[in-house]
C-alpha cells in the first residue's frame, strides 16, 4: 500500500544529523517522516563514537593503574574481561534505538523502517512502497571505503569490533586513522597482540604531525607494532590464521593474526540511493551541495553530515548536528542560514587523546596569516605528572595581527576536554589575552590553559 499523502519532509538515514533536522521541522508543524534500515541512532551512537569511548573506559582505567605502578599503587592481577565490558557497554546501545524512536514520534515524526531508494524527484521507494514529500534531507552517515585488496571479505569493519564477544589474540589494522588508532590503543590494553598497517608516510594526518610523532612513539611503547608506507596487497585465510600481506619499503612483509580490521577510511554512504533517478548529483565526498546545505541539481533535496559535501575533514557528529539544524531552518525559512564551522574541535581517542581545533600550520600559513607557534611540551607539568603520564605536549598558531588563536594542537590526558574551551573562544573571537583572564578551579587541566597560550 502506496502513502497517498505527501510528506512536507523525508529524512532519509536516522543518526544525529537527522534527528536534529527531522525534530526541527516537525515543531514547526511539518508532517515530517524518518527511515532507514539499520536500528534508529546512526553510527556514532549505536556503532561509533559512544560504544567506543565506553570500551575505552577499561583502557584508561588499565592504563592509569600501570601509570602509577611503583607510585603507590600495587595491581598485579588487573586485566580487562572483554564480554564483561561489551555488556556494559550495551547498558548504552540496546536502549538507544528506542529512545530516539520515541523522541522523534512524540515529536509528531513517523518512524519508517526499511531501505530507501528514490524513483524520481520528489519520491522514494521503501521496500516496494511508494512515498513523496516536498523535501527530502539526505542524512546516511558513512561507511566503510571499499578494498579493492584479494581477500578483502576477511576483513571486519569498526561496526563489527564494536560487537565483538570477545577478544581475538593478534590484531592488525588497516590503515592509519582515526578507528585504527584508536581501537588499537583499547585492544592492546585488553591484552591483544596489535599491529597497525598505513600505507601513507604519516598517520593521522588531519593532526598536527608533531604531535602525531609523539602519539605514534607513546603507541609503540604500549606495545602496538605501527609500519608506514606499507600497502596491504593480499589477505589470506590459512589454518595457522589471517596472513596479511603488505608491500614496504624494505620489501615485502607477512603478519599471521587472527582477526584484521578495516581501518581505512569511511566514504558517504550513498550507493543504495539511485541518486540518479532524482536528480542528485553527487560526487566522492557527498551530496554536491551549495552554502545552505541545498543540492546543487534538485532544490528538493538537502544533504547534511557524513552524507554532504560542504565540510570535507569536519565530518564528525557535532557538525553533523548543526548542519541537520541548518538545513531544517532552511527548507522552514528559505535559504538563509549557513553553518558555522569556526572552533569545531576534533579528537583521536587514544590514551591519552590527540585533539585538534582550528588550522596546522602550513594551512595558515598558505592564508598569508603571520602566525606565531608555541609549542610545550607538557610532560612535566603537574597535571600530567600526578597521573604519571610524561607523553604529553600543545602547540597553539596565534596570529600576531589580532592575537586570536587560529590553531591549537594538543596531546594529552584530559586534553578533549580543555580543547571545548578553547573552541568557544574561537567562536566568540577571544585574544589571548581574554583567555589568559579565565580563573579556573586549582589544581585542574582547565588551569594550565593561561601557561599554555
Amino acid at each position: 500500500m502506496n502513502s497517498d499523502k505527501p510528506f512536507d519532509l523525508i529524512v532519509v538515514g536516522a543518526g544525529m544529523a537527522a534527528v536534529a533536522g527531522a525534530n526541527k521541522c516537525a515543531r514547526a508543524g511539518w508532517s515530517v517522516a524518518v527511515v532507514d534500515e539499520l536500528p534508529y541512532g546512526g553510527t556514532c551512537m549505536l556503532r561509533g563514537c559512544d560504544p567506543k569511548k565506553m570500551l575505552r573506559r577499561g583502557a584508561e582505567i588499565v592504563d592509569s593503574v600501570r601509570l602509577m605502578e611503583g607510585k603507590g599503587i600495587v595491581a598485579p592481577e588487573l586485566a580487562i574481561d572483554w564480554s564483561e565490558l561489551m555488556a556494559f557497554k550495551r547498558t548504552f546501545t540496546d536502549k538507544a534505538p528506542g529512545r530516539i524512536e520515541g523522541s522523534l514520534t512524540k515529536n509528531g515524526v513517523v518512524a519508517l523502517h526499511g531501505t530507501a531508494r528514490f524513483v524520481d524527484r520528489n519520491t522514494i521507494e521503501i521496500d516496494g512502497k511508494k512515498f513523496q514529500a516536498r523535501y527530502f534531507l539526505i542524512a546516511t552517515g558513512a561507511m566503510p571505503r571499499p578494498l579493492d585488496v584479494p581477500g578483502a571479505e576477511y576483513l571486519i569493519a569498526s561496526d563489527q569490533f564494536l560487537e565483538l564477544e570477545a577478544l581475538p589474540a593478534r590484531i592488525l589494522f588497516v590503515g592509519g586513522g582515526f578507528v585504527s588508532f584508536e581501537f588499537a590503543h583499547i585492544a592492546a590494553r585488553a591484552g591483544s597482540e596489535v599491529q597497525i598497517v598505513d600505507q601513507r608516510t604519516r598517520a593521522l594526518k588531519r593532526f598536527d604531525p608533531q604531535l602525531v610523532d609523539m602519539l605514534v612513539e607513546k603507541t609503540r611503547s604500549v606495545g602496538i607494532g605501527v609500519q608506514s608506507q606499507a600497502e596491504c596487497v593480499a589477505v589470506e585465510k590459512t589454518d595457522q590464521g589471517l596472513v596479511v600481506t603488505c608491500d614496504c619499503p624494505d620489501g615485502e612483509r607477512r603478519w599471521t593474526v587472527d582477526l584484521v580490521v578495516h581501518g581505512a577510511g569511511r566514504v558517504p554512504a550513498l550507493d543504495r540511493l539511485d541518486l540518479a533517478a532524482a536528480g542528485i548529483d553527487a560526487g566522492a565526498d557527498g551530496v554536491r551541495v551549495s552554502k545552505h546545505l541545498q543540492s546543487v541539481s534538485n532544490p528538493a533535496v538537502y544533504a547534511a553530515g557524513d552524507a554532504a559535501d560542504l565540510s570535507p575533514g569536519l565530518k564528525v557528529t557535532p557538525v553533523a548536528v548543526f548542519e541537520g539544524k541548518v538545513a531544517a531552518s532552511n527548507m522552514l525559512k528559505g535559504n538563509q542560514a549557513t553553518p558555522d564551522y569556526r572552533g569545531v574541535p576534533t579528537a583521536v581517542f587514544t590514551v591519552p587523546e590527540l585533539v585538534r581545533v582550528g588550522l596546522l600550520e602550513d594551512e595558515a600559513r598558505e592564508k598569508g596569516i603571520d602566525v606565531e607557534v608555541k609549542f610545550t611540551d607538557t610532560g612535566g607539568w603537574f597535571s600530567n605528572m600526578r597521573v604519571g603520564e610524561t607523553t604529553a605536549a600543545v602547540k597553539f598558531l596565534i596570529d600576531r595581527s589580532s592575537d586570536q588563536i587560529v590553531g591549537a594542537h594538543m596531546l594529552g590526558p584530559e586534553y578533549a576536554e580543555l580543547v571545548n574551551i578553547i573552541g568557544l573562544g574561537m567562536r566568540l573571537g577571544l585574544t589571548t589575552k581574554d583567555l589568559k583572564m579565565l580563573v579556573s578551579a586549582y589544581p585542574t587541566v582547565g588551569s594550565d590553559l593561561g601557561s599554555m597560550i
